[in-house]
Protein backbone atom coordinates (compact mmCIF):
# COMPACT_ATOMS: atom_id res chain seq x y z
CA UNK A 1 0.00 0.00 0.00
CA UNK A 2 2.85 2.60 0.82
CA UNK A 3 3.13 5.66 2.07
CA UNK A 4 0.39 8.73 2.40
CA UNK A 5 -1.03 10.88 -0.42
CA UNK A 6 -3.05 7.74 -1.01
CA UNK A 7 -6.22 10.52 -0.42
CA UNK A 8 -7.96 10.30 -4.12
CA UNK A 9 -10.38 13.41 -4.59
CA UNK A 10 -12.72 12.74 -7.27
CA UNK A 11 -12.62 15.34 -9.81
CA UNK A 12 -16.47 16.07 -9.72
CA UNK A 13 -15.62 19.62 -10.58
CA UNK A 14 -16.40 20.90 -14.11
CA UNK A 15 -13.68 22.03 -16.31
CA UNK A 16 -15.73 24.71 -17.43
CA UNK A 17 -13.83 28.35 -17.04
CA UNK A 18 -15.47 30.74 -15.38
CA UNK A 19 -15.02 34.69 -16.10
CA UNK A 20 -15.48 35.27 -12.20
CA UNK A 21 -12.42 33.50 -11.68
CA UNK A 22 -10.44 35.85 -13.98
CA UNK A 23 -6.82 36.95 -12.30
CA UNK A 24 -3.50 38.10 -13.38
CA UNK A 25 -0.48 36.97 -11.96
CA UNK A 26 3.65 37.64 -13.02
CA UNK A 27 3.09 35.33 -15.96
CA UNK A 28 -0.19 36.15 -17.13
CA UNK A 29 -3.71 36.13 -16.93
CA UNK A 30 -5.45 33.34 -15.76
CA UNK A 31 -9.15 32.16 -15.31
CA UNK A 32 -10.69 29.08 -13.59
CA UNK A 33 -13.25 27.03 -12.73
CA UNK A 34 -15.57 26.54 -10.08
CA UNK A 35 -16.11 23.86 -7.45
CA UNK A 36 -19.28 22.09 -6.57
CA UNK A 37 -18.95 24.03 -3.16
CA UNK A 38 -18.57 27.30 -4.92
CA UNK A 39 -15.27 27.39 -4.01
CA UNK A 40 -12.65 29.01 -6.62
CA UNK A 41 -10.16 26.87 -8.36
CA UNK A 42 -7.17 26.85 -10.85
CA UNK A 43 -5.42 24.28 -12.12
CA UNK A 44 -1.82 23.33 -13.06
CA UNK A 45 -0.17 27.06 -12.58
CA UNK A 46 3.53 26.75 -13.32
CA UNK A 47 5.97 28.37 -11.05
CA UNK A 48 9.32 26.95 -12.46
CA UNK A 49 10.02 26.21 -15.89
CA UNK A 50 10.45 22.52 -16.95
CA UNK A 51 13.53 20.84 -15.57
CA UNK A 52 14.42 18.60 -18.42
CA UNK A 53 17.54 18.21 -20.05
CA UNK A 54 20.00 21.08 -19.26
CA UNK A 55 17.31 21.95 -16.22
CA UNK A 56 17.28 18.35 -15.15
CA UNK A 57 19.41 18.92 -11.14
CA UNK A 58 19.70 22.68 -11.25
CA UNK A 59 17.75 24.90 -9.01
CA UNK A 60 14.47 25.49 -10.47
CA UNK A 61 14.49 28.20 -13.51
CA UNK A 62 11.58 31.01 -13.83
CA UNK A 63 8.25 30.13 -15.73
CA UNK A 64 7.64 31.67 -19.20
CA UNK A 65 5.04 34.09 -19.38
CA UNK A 66 2.11 34.02 -21.75
CA UNK A 67 0.07 36.29 -23.99
CA UNK A 68 -3.68 36.31 -23.20
CA UNK A 69 -5.76 34.30 -20.71
CA UNK A 70 -4.61 30.94 -20.05
CA UNK A 71 -7.04 28.57 -18.76
CA UNK A 72 -6.51 27.13 -15.48
CA UNK A 73 -8.68 24.24 -15.68
CA UNK A 74 -6.47 21.16 -16.07
CA UNK A 75 -4.17 19.44 -13.70
CA UNK A 76 -0.50 19.81 -14.77
CA UNK A 77 1.53 16.68 -15.38
CA UNK A 78 2.30 14.64 -12.28
CA UNK A 79 6.21 14.64 -11.80
CA UNK A 80 7.89 11.36 -13.03
CA UNK A 81 7.55 8.79 -11.07
CA UNK A 82 7.13 4.84 -11.17
CA UNK A 83 3.37 3.83 -10.12
CA UNK A 84 2.38 2.04 -7.25
CA UNK A 85 -0.86 -0.08 -6.13
CA UNK A 86 -2.53 3.01 -5.67
CA UNK A 87 -2.65 4.04 -9.44
CA UNK A 88 -4.65 1.25 -10.39
CA UNK A 89 -7.35 3.20 -9.96
CA UNK A 90 -7.21 4.99 -12.20
CA UNK A 91 -6.59 2.54 -14.93
CA UNK A 92 -2.37 2.44 -14.34
CA UNK A 93 -0.43 -1.04 -13.42
CA UNK A 94 2.39 -0.62 -10.74
CA UNK A 95 6.10 -0.53 -11.55
CA UNK A 96 5.76 1.43 -14.69
CA UNK A 97 7.16 4.97 -15.43
CA UNK A 98 4.98 7.97 -16.09
CA UNK A 99 5.19 11.80 -15.25
CA UNK A 100 6.95 14.76 -16.71
CA UNK A 101 9.89 16.58 -16.07
CA UNK A 102 7.43 19.89 -16.63
CA UNK A 103 5.57 19.33 -14.02
CA UNK A 104 6.37 22.38 -11.29
CA UNK A 105 3.40 23.76 -11.00
CA UNK A 106 0.60 24.51 -8.16
CA UNK A 107 -3.05 24.27 -7.72
CA UNK A 108 -5.61 26.61 -5.77
CA UNK A 109 -8.49 27.12 -3.76
CA UNK A 110 -9.97 29.72 -2.10
CA UNK A 111 -13.39 30.70 -1.24
CA UNK A 112 -15.55 32.47 -3.65
CA UNK A 113 -15.22 36.00 -2.15
CA UNK A 114 -11.97 35.83 -0.99
CA UNK A 115 -10.13 38.75 -3.41
CA UNK A 116 -8.86 41.60 -1.91
CA UNK A 117 -9.58 39.64 1.79
CA UNK A 118 -5.87 38.66 2.74
CA UNK A 119 -7.03 35.22 3.93
CA UNK A 120 -4.48 32.98 5.76
CA UNK A 121 -2.26 30.95 3.07
CA UNK A 122 -1.82 27.43 3.70
CA UNK A 123 0.83 25.05 1.12
CA UNK A 124 -0.25 21.78 1.04
CA UNK A 125 3.05 19.47 0.15
CA UNK A 126 1.56 16.14 -0.73
CA UNK A 127 3.05 12.04 0.93
CA UNK A 128 3.99 9.45 -1.09
CA UNK A 129 7.87 8.34 0.39
CA UNK A 130 8.95 11.56 -2.18
CA UNK A 131 9.29 9.13 -5.01
CA UNK A 132 5.36 9.33 -5.70
CA UNK A 133 2.44 11.74 -5.61
CA UNK A 134 0.81 14.41 -7.37
CA UNK A 135 -1.27 17.37 -6.10
CA UNK A 136 -4.32 16.83 -8.03
CA UNK A 137 -5.50 14.19 -5.23
CA UNK A 138 -5.90 16.91 -2.94
CA UNK A 139 -8.90 18.54 -3.13
CA UNK A 140 -8.66 21.41 -1.21
CA UNK A 141 -12.08 23.35 -1.85
CA UNK A 142 -13.94 22.42 1.30
CA UNK A 143 -10.58 23.33 3.70
CA UNK A 144 -10.70 26.52 1.51
CA UNK A 145 -14.79 27.32 1.72
CA UNK A 146 -15.75 25.29 5.22
CA UNK A 147 -12.49 27.72 7.27
CA UNK A 148 -12.10 30.56 5.59
CA UNK A 149 -8.67 29.76 4.08
CA UNK A 150 -7.11 30.10 0.86
CA UNK A 151 -5.25 26.41 -0.06
CA UNK A 152 -2.45 25.81 -2.78
CA UNK A 153 -1.11 22.26 -3.80
CA UNK A 154 2.39 21.74 -5.23
CA UNK A 155 4.21 19.61 -6.90
CA UNK A 156 8.04 19.09 -6.52
CA UNK A 157 10.46 16.75 -8.36
CA UNK A 158 10.09 13.09 -7.00
CA UNK A 159 13.00 10.55 -6.06
CA UNK A 160 16.13 10.78 -7.85
CA UNK A 161 15.56 13.58 -10.28
CA UNK A 162 14.70 15.56 -6.94
CA UNK A 163 17.50 14.17 -4.73
CA UNK A 164 20.75 13.44 -6.28
CA UNK A 165 24.41 14.43 -5.33
CA UNK A 166 27.09 13.64 -8.08
CA UNK A 167 30.63 15.17 -7.82
CA UNK A 168 30.47 16.06 -12.17
CA UNK A 169 27.42 17.93 -11.31
CA UNK A 170 29.05 20.10 -9.02
CA UNK A 171 31.99 20.22 -11.05
CA UNK A 172 30.18 21.53 -14.23
CA UNK A 173 27.56 24.18 -11.93
CA UNK A 174 27.68 28.08 -12.31
CA UNK A 175 25.41 28.52 -9.80
CA UNK A 176 25.97 27.73 -5.98
CA UNK A 177 22.56 26.47 -5.90
CA UNK A 178 23.24 23.93 -9.06
CA UNK A 179 25.82 22.72 -6.29
CA UNK A 180 22.73 21.24 -3.91
CA UNK A 181 21.65 17.75 -4.08
CA UNK A 182 17.89 18.71 -2.56
CA UNK A 183 16.78 19.49 -5.91
CA UNK A 184 13.35 19.28 -4.67
CA UNK A 185 13.57 21.50 -1.47
CA UNK A 186 14.35 24.14 -4.29
CA UNK A 187 11.05 23.38 -5.80
CA UNK A 188 9.89 23.81 -2.98
CA UNK A 189 10.76 27.07 -2.25
CA UNK A 190 10.38 28.40 -5.67
CA UNK A 191 6.98 27.51 -5.36
CA UNK A 192 6.33 29.95 -2.22
CA UNK A 193 8.36 32.71 -3.68
CA UNK A 194 5.77 32.56 -6.50
CA UNK A 195 3.02 32.43 -3.33
CA UNK A 196 5.16 35.64 -1.82
CA UNK A 197 4.49 37.64 -5.43
CA UNK A 198 1.13 36.15 -6.89
CA UNK A 199 -1.03 35.06 -3.73
CA UNK A 200 -2.87 38.23 -2.54
CA UNK A 201 -4.20 37.76 -6.78
CA UNK A 202 -6.26 35.26 -5.30
CA UNK A 203 -7.25 36.67 -2.02
CA UNK A 204 -4.89 35.28 0.12
CA UNK A 205 -2.10 37.04 2.52
CA UNK A 206 1.49 36.61 1.75
CA UNK A 207 2.56 37.61 4.57
CA UNK A 208 0.56 34.70 6.39
CA UNK A 209 1.65 31.41 4.75
CA UNK A 210 1.31 28.17 6.61
CA UNK A 211 3.32 24.97 4.88
CA UNK A 212 1.38 21.78 5.75
CA UNK A 213 2.44 17.74 4.65
CA UNK A 214 1.84 14.34 5.61
CA UNK A 215 4.54 11.99 5.55
CA UNK A 216 7.07 12.96 3.36
CA UNK A 217 5.58 16.17 3.10
CA UNK A 218 5.87 16.52 6.60
CA UNK A 219 9.28 15.68 6.39
CA UNK A 220 9.69 18.35 3.82
CA UNK A 221 8.09 20.73 5.73
CA UNK A 222 10.65 20.49 8.40
CA UNK A 223 13.26 20.25 5.56
CA UNK A 224 12.02 24.34 4.87
CA UNK A 225 11.59 24.80 8.59
CA UNK A 226 15.82 23.79 8.20
CA UNK A 227 16.77 25.78 5.67
CA UNK A 228 18.05 29.57 5.51
CA UNK A 229 17.24 29.65 1.72
CA UNK A 230 13.22 29.45 3.09
CA UNK A 231 13.85 32.20 5.70
CA UNK A 232 11.16 34.86 5.31
CA UNK A 233 8.98 32.47 2.89
CA UNK A 234 6.33 31.25 5.49
CA UNK A 235 5.30 32.02 8.76
CA UNK A 236 3.92 28.59 10.20
CA UNK A 237 4.59 25.21 9.71
CA UNK A 238 2.29 21.96 10.10
CA UNK A 239 4.35 18.51 10.41
CA UNK A 240 1.72 15.21 9.59
CA UNK A 241 3.32 12.69 10.39
CA UNK A 242 6.90 13.64 8.92
CA UNK A 243 10.45 12.73 9.97
CA UNK A 244 14.05 14.93 10.95
CA UNK A 245 16.25 12.47 9.07
CA UNK A 246 18.86 12.85 6.44
CA UNK A 247 22.05 11.63 4.81
CA UNK A 248 25.17 12.98 4.28
CA UNK A 249 26.83 13.60 1.07
CA UNK A 250 28.98 10.58 1.22
CA UNK A 251 25.95 8.49 2.59
CA UNK A 252 24.52 10.01 -0.61
CA UNK A 253 27.51 9.36 -3.58
CA UNK A 254 28.47 6.17 -1.68
CA UNK A 255 31.44 7.09 -0.44
CA UNK A 256 30.58 5.91 3.12
CA UNK A 257 27.79 3.76 4.47
CA UNK A 258 25.52 0.83 2.84
CA UNK A 259 22.74 2.70 1.17
CA UNK A 260 21.14 0.61 -1.82
CA UNK A 261 21.01 3.31 -4.03
CA UNK A 262 23.96 5.69 -4.35
CA UNK A 263 24.97 7.87 -7.40
CA UNK A 264 28.08 5.59 -7.19
CA UNK A 265 26.43 2.69 -8.33
CA UNK A 266 23.45 4.34 -10.04
CA UNK A 267 26.28 5.83 -12.62
CA UNK A 268 27.73 2.30 -12.43
CA UNK A 269 24.89 0.62 -13.50
CA UNK A 270 23.75 3.07 -16.24
CA UNK A 271 27.42 3.19 -17.64
CA UNK A 272 27.38 7.12 -17.36
CA UNK A 273 29.92 9.39 -15.20
CA UNK A 274 29.47 12.77 -17.12
CA UNK A 275 27.15 15.49 -16.25
CA UNK A 276 26.18 15.65 -19.67
CA UNK A 277 25.97 12.28 -19.91
CA UNK A 278 23.59 11.92 -16.77
CA UNK A 279 21.13 15.03 -18.26
CA UNK A 280 20.98 12.93 -21.54
CA UNK A 281 19.50 9.32 -19.53
CA UNK A 282 15.78 9.24 -19.89
CA UNK A 283 13.61 9.84 -16.80
CA UNK A 284 12.90 6.01 -17.44
CA UNK A 285 16.53 4.51 -17.38
CA UNK A 286 17.12 6.77 -14.46
CA UNK A 287 14.08 5.25 -12.39
CA UNK A 288 14.36 1.98 -13.56
CA UNK A 289 18.09 1.70 -12.44
CA UNK A 290 17.16 2.15 -8.97
CA UNK A 291 15.57 -0.76 -6.52
CA UNK A 292 12.90 -1.42 -4.43
CA UNK A 293 12.73 -0.29 -0.33
CA UNK A 294 11.15 -2.13 2.65
CA UNK A 295 8.05 0.26 1.87
CA UNK A 296 7.59 -1.00 -1.49
CA UNK A 297 8.97 2.40 -3.26
CA UNK A 298 12.25 3.41 -4.63
CA UNK A 299 15.56 3.05 -2.27
CA UNK A 300 16.19 6.67 -2.81
CA UNK A 301 18.69 8.47 -0.92
CA UNK A 302 16.69 11.78 0.17
CA UNK A 303 17.25 15.09 2.14
CA UNK A 304 20.72 15.37 1.71
CA UNK A 305 22.83 17.39 3.88
CA UNK A 306 24.22 19.20 0.86
CA UNK A 307 25.18 22.22 2.45
CA UNK A 308 23.38 24.62 0.17
CA UNK A 309 19.75 23.84 1.14
CA UNK A 310 19.78 22.27 4.07
CA UNK A 311 23.35 22.28 6.64
CA UNK A 312 26.25 19.82 6.47
CA UNK A 313 25.31 18.22 9.71
CA UNK A 314 21.99 16.27 10.34
CA UNK A 315 18.77 18.14 9.53
CA UNK A 316 17.76 17.17 13.41
CA UNK A 317 20.81 19.22 15.18
CA UNK A 318 19.64 22.14 13.18
CA UNK A 319 16.39 22.78 15.75
CA UNK A 320 19.34 22.66 19.00
CA UNK A 321 19.22 26.39 18.33
CA UNK A 322 17.09 28.82 17.68
CA UNK A 323 19.58 30.45 14.98
CA UNK A 324 19.91 27.63 12.70
CA UNK A 325 16.11 26.95 11.86
CA UNK A 326 13.56 28.79 10.60
CA UNK A 327 11.82 29.88 14.19
CA UNK A 328 8.19 30.13 13.60
CA UNK A 329 5.17 28.46 15.52
CA UNK A 330 4.94 24.71 14.53
CA UNK A 331 2.27 22.48 14.76
CA UNK A 332 3.86 18.11 14.87
CA UNK A 333 0.98 14.81 14.93
CA UNK A 334 1.73 10.98 14.09
CA UNK A 335 -1.30 8.90 14.50
CA UNK A 336 -1.75 6.32 16.76
CA UNK A 337 -1.13 2.96 14.35
CA UNK A 338 0.90 5.07 11.61
CA UNK A 339 2.13 1.05 10.85
CA UNK A 340 -0.46 -0.48 10.42
CA UNK A 341 -0.75 0.53 6.93
CA UNK A 342 2.35 -1.07 5.68
CA UNK A 343 1.77 -4.05 7.84
CA UNK A 344 -1.62 -4.64 6.23
CA UNK A 345 -0.66 -6.71 3.35
CA UNK A 346 2.32 -7.92 5.33
CA UNK A 347 2.29 -11.83 4.04
CA UNK A 348 4.01 -12.92 7.48
CA UNK A 349 1.66 -11.05 9.93
CA UNK A 350 -1.35 -10.91 8.01
CA UNK A 351 -3.67 -13.57 5.22
CA UNK A 352 -6.24 -13.14 3.23
CA UNK A 353 -9.45 -15.19 3.12
CA UNK A 354 -11.58 -16.15 0.14
CA UNK A 355 -8.27 -13.95 -2.34
CA UNK A 356 -9.19 -10.67 -1.08
CA UNK A 357 -10.29 -10.39 2.54
CA UNK A 358 -7.29 -9.82 4.59
CA UNK A 359 -6.70 -9.79 8.34
CA UNK A 360 -4.28 -10.35 11.13
CA UNK A 361 -2.88 -14.03 11.60
CA UNK A 362 -2.26 -13.11 15.33
CA UNK A 363 -3.87 -9.57 16.49
CA UNK A 364 -1.75 -9.44 19.81
CA UNK A 365 1.55 -10.00 17.71
CA UNK A 366 0.30 -7.65 14.49
CA UNK A 367 -0.28 -4.99 17.55
CA UNK A 368 2.57 -5.33 18.88
CA UNK A 369 4.60 -4.96 16.03
CA UNK A 370 2.95 -2.26 14.41
CA UNK A 371 2.55 -0.40 18.37
CA UNK A 372 6.21 -0.52 19.09
CA UNK A 373 7.29 0.69 15.49
CA UNK A 374 4.40 3.43 15.63
CA UNK A 375 5.89 4.27 18.56
CA UNK A 376 9.24 4.96 17.38
CA UNK A 377 7.54 7.26 14.72
CA UNK A 378 5.79 9.16 17.30
CA UNK A 379 9.04 9.40 19.40
CA UNK A 380 11.06 10.54 16.26
CA UNK A 381 9.13 12.55 15.25
CA UNK A 382 7.52 14.85 17.60
CA UNK A 383 8.18 13.66 21.13
CA UNK A 384 12.60 14.51 20.48
CA UNK A 385 12.23 17.13 18.04
CA UNK A 386 9.95 19.27 19.92
CA UNK A 387 11.67 18.56 23.75
CA UNK A 388 15.18 19.56 21.32
CA UNK A 389 13.36 22.70 20.36
CA UNK A 390 12.33 23.25 23.68
CA UNK A 391 15.21 23.18 25.65
CA UNK A 392 16.52 25.75 22.56
CA UNK A 393 14.18 27.85 23.77
CA UNK A 394 11.56 27.64 20.97
CA UNK A 395 7.93 26.93 23.12
CA UNK A 396 5.21 27.74 20.17
CA UNK A 397 5.36 24.06 19.27
CA UNK A 398 2.32 22.18 19.71
CA UNK A 399 1.40 18.67 19.31
CA UNK A 400 -1.94 16.10 18.41
CA UNK A 401 -2.52 12.47 18.48
CA UNK A 402 -5.11 10.90 15.72
CA UNK A 403 -6.54 8.22 17.22
CA UNK A 404 -9.69 7.78 14.50
CA UNK A 405 -10.17 3.85 14.01
CA UNK A 406 -13.96 3.74 13.53
CA UNK A 407 -13.26 1.83 10.36
CA UNK A 408 -15.68 -0.55 9.37
CA UNK A 409 -16.09 -3.99 8.48
CA UNK A 410 -16.36 -6.39 5.65
CA UNK A 411 -16.95 -10.36 6.17
CA UNK A 412 -13.96 -11.06 8.55
CA UNK A 413 -11.92 -8.03 7.16
CA UNK A 414 -11.71 -5.06 10.40
CA UNK A 415 -10.48 -2.43 9.73
CA UNK A 416 -11.12 -1.12 12.78
CA UNK A 417 -8.43 -3.50 14.39
CA UNK A 418 -6.74 -4.25 11.35
CA UNK A 419 -5.89 -0.78 10.06
CA UNK A 420 -7.18 1.54 13.12
CA UNK A 421 -6.06 4.99 12.94
CA UNK A 422 -3.19 3.94 10.06
CA UNK A 423 -0.84 6.70 8.56
CA UNK A 424 -2.37 9.10 6.54
CA UNK A 425 -5.66 8.43 7.62
CA UNK A 426 -6.26 12.08 9.33
CA UNK A 427 -5.51 13.65 5.77
CA UNK A 428 -9.83 12.73 4.93
CA UNK A 429 -10.87 14.81 7.78
CA UNK A 430 -8.10 17.16 7.29
CA UNK A 431 -9.33 17.94 4.00
CA UNK A 432 -12.99 17.20 4.53
CA UNK A 433 -13.53 14.41 1.68
CA UNK A 434 -13.62 10.73 2.69
CA UNK A 435 -12.15 9.64 -0.09
CA UNK A 436 -8.62 7.48 0.80
CA UNK A 437 -8.25 3.83 -0.42
CA UNK A 438 -10.72 3.54 -3.55
CA UNK A 439 -12.82 0.83 -3.27
CA UNK A 440 -11.91 -0.10 0.27
CA UNK A 441 -13.44 3.09 1.56
CA UNK A 442 -17.03 1.57 1.45
CA UNK A 443 -15.93 -0.33 4.45
CA UNK A 444 -13.46 2.39 6.39
CA UNK A 445 -15.74 5.22 5.32
CA UNK A 446 -19.03 3.12 6.32
CA UNK A 447 -22.49 5.36 6.31
CA UNK A 448 -23.33 4.98 10.30
CA UNK A 449 -20.14 6.92 11.19
CA UNK A 450 -21.23 9.69 8.58
CA UNK A 451 -22.22 12.03 11.06
CA UNK A 452 -19.05 11.77 13.36
CA UNK A 453 -16.45 12.22 10.91
CA UNK A 454 -18.07 14.68 9.88
CA UNK A 455 -18.02 16.55 12.90
CA UNK A 456 -14.71 15.52 13.59
CA UNK A 457 -13.34 16.58 10.45
CA UNK A 458 -14.57 20.22 11.53
CA UNK A 459 -13.28 20.12 14.43
CA UNK A 460 -9.71 19.32 12.87
CA UNK A 461 -10.18 21.89 10.31
CA UNK A 462 -11.04 24.65 12.85
CA UNK A 463 -7.98 23.98 14.66
CA UNK A 464 -5.50 23.59 11.60
CA UNK A 465 -6.72 27.19 9.95
CA UNK A 466 -7.20 28.69 13.37
CA UNK A 467 -2.92 28.26 13.64
CA UNK A 468 -2.79 29.22 10.35
CA UNK A 469 -4.96 32.61 11.30
CA UNK A 470 -2.93 33.12 14.45
CA UNK A 471 -0.06 30.49 15.35
CA UNK A 472 -1.74 28.87 17.76
CA UNK A 473 -4.32 25.81 17.49
CA UNK A 474 -7.93 27.05 19.21
CA UNK A 475 -11.55 26.77 18.69
CA UNK A 476 -14.30 27.99 19.72
CA UNK A 477 -15.65 25.88 22.38
CA UNK A 478 -12.92 23.31 22.27
CA UNK A 479 -10.34 22.52 25.21
CA UNK A 480 -7.76 24.68 25.23
CA UNK A 481 -4.43 23.52 23.07
CA UNK A 482 -1.68 23.44 25.22
CA UNK A 483 2.34 24.04 24.06
CA UNK A 484 3.94 20.29 24.23
CA UNK A 485 5.84 21.95 27.14
CA UNK A 486 3.62 22.29 29.36
CA UNK A 487 3.42 19.44 31.61
CA UNK A 488 6.46 17.84 30.28
CA UNK A 489 4.80 17.17 27.15
CA UNK A 490 1.19 17.43 26.40
CA UNK A 491 -0.65 16.82 23.24
CA UNK A 492 -4.31 16.58 21.38
CA UNK A 493 -6.01 13.53 21.12
CA UNK A 494 -7.98 13.89 18.28
CA UNK A 495 -10.78 11.35 18.66
CA UNK A 496 -14.63 10.70 17.18
CA UNK A 497 -16.81 11.59 20.42
CA UNK A 498 -17.74 8.27 20.00
CA UNK A 499 -14.91 6.99 21.01
CA UNK A 500 -11.84 8.90 23.27
CA UNK A 501 -13.27 12.23 21.67
CA UNK A 502 -11.06 15.34 21.88
CA UNK A 503 -9.03 15.82 24.63
CA UNK A 504 -5.58 16.93 26.55
CA UNK A 505 -3.10 14.30 26.98
CA UNK A 506 -0.15 14.92 29.31
CA UNK A 507 2.25 12.20 27.98
CA UNK A 508 5.59 11.98 26.32
CA UNK A 509 7.41 9.08 25.07
CA UNK A 510 10.90 8.21 25.07
CA UNK A 511 13.31 5.62 23.50
CA UNK A 512 14.25 4.87 27.40
CA UNK A 513 10.89 3.61 27.75
CA UNK A 514 9.69 2.08 24.52
CA UNK A 515 13.48 -0.23 25.34
CA UNK A 516 12.14 -1.17 29.01
CA UNK A 517 8.29 -1.90 27.65
CA UNK A 518 9.84 -3.83 25.23
CA UNK A 519 11.94 -5.75 27.19
CA UNK A 520 9.34 -6.13 29.86
CA UNK A 521 6.43 -7.05 27.34
CA UNK A 522 4.70 -10.13 29.04
CA UNK A 523 2.67 -11.21 25.28
CA UNK A 524 6.31 -11.19 23.77
CA UNK A 525 9.34 -13.89 23.74
CA UNK A 526 12.56 -12.89 22.61
CA UNK A 527 12.14 -14.55 19.08
CA UNK A 528 9.03 -12.37 18.64
CA UNK A 529 11.08 -9.15 20.48
CA UNK A 530 14.00 -10.01 17.39
CA UNK A 531 11.20 -10.11 14.81
CA UNK A 532 10.57 -6.42 16.37
CA UNK A 533 13.89 -5.03 16.10
CA UNK A 534 14.58 -6.59 12.96
CA UNK A 535 11.81 -5.02 11.22
CA UNK A 536 12.84 -1.61 12.34
CA UNK A 537 16.31 -2.00 10.70
CA UNK A 538 14.26 -1.75 7.49
CA UNK A 539 13.13 1.34 8.25
CA UNK A 540 15.26 4.28 7.72
CA UNK A 541 13.51 6.68 10.54
CA UNK A 542 15.26 3.85 13.45
CA UNK A 543 18.48 3.65 12.23
CA UNK A 544 19.81 6.25 14.96
CA UNK A 545 18.61 3.81 17.77
CA UNK A 546 19.24 0.62 16.82
CA UNK A 547 21.91 -0.18 19.22
CA UNK A 548 19.97 0.77 21.71
CA UNK A 549 17.05 -1.49 20.63
CA UNK A 550 19.59 -4.39 20.15
CA UNK A 551 20.76 -3.99 23.57
CA UNK A 552 17.08 -4.21 24.65
CA UNK A 553 17.03 -8.32 24.23
CA UNK A 554 20.84 -9.42 25.27
CA UNK A 555 21.73 -12.21 22.59
CA UNK A 556 21.25 -15.90 23.65
CA UNK A 557 18.35 -15.20 25.79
Amino acid sequence: MGLSGFFAGRRVNTQTPAATTARTTAQGGVVGLIAENGAHVWRGLPFAASTAGANRWRAPQPPASWAGQRQAVEFSDRCAQLTTRSDERFGLKPGIVVGSEDCLALDIYAPDDARDRALPVMVWIHGGGNVWGRSSTYDGSRLARNQDVVVVAVHHRLGPLGWFSHAALRSTATEVEDTAACFATLDLIAALRWVQVNIAEFGGNPDNVTIFGVSSGGHNVVTLLASPLAKGLFHRAIVQSGAFDSVTLAEAEGGEGDLANSSRIISARLGVSSADQLRDVTPRALIEAYTMGVSGFLDVPRVIQDGVVLPEYPLRRAFGSTHTFNVVPILLGTNRDEMKLFYFTNPELTEKKLGVLVGPRDQKLYDAVTGYLSRVWRIRAVDEPATIMNEAGHRDVYSYRFDWDDGGRFLSMDFKTALGAAHGFEVPFVFNRFTHLGDADRILFQKHTKESRERLSRVIGEYWAAFARDGKPYRVGGPAWPVYAEHGGSYMQLDSESDSGVRIIQHADSLDVLVADLNSDPDLDDTQRRFIINEMRGWMFTTPILADLEAAVPAGR
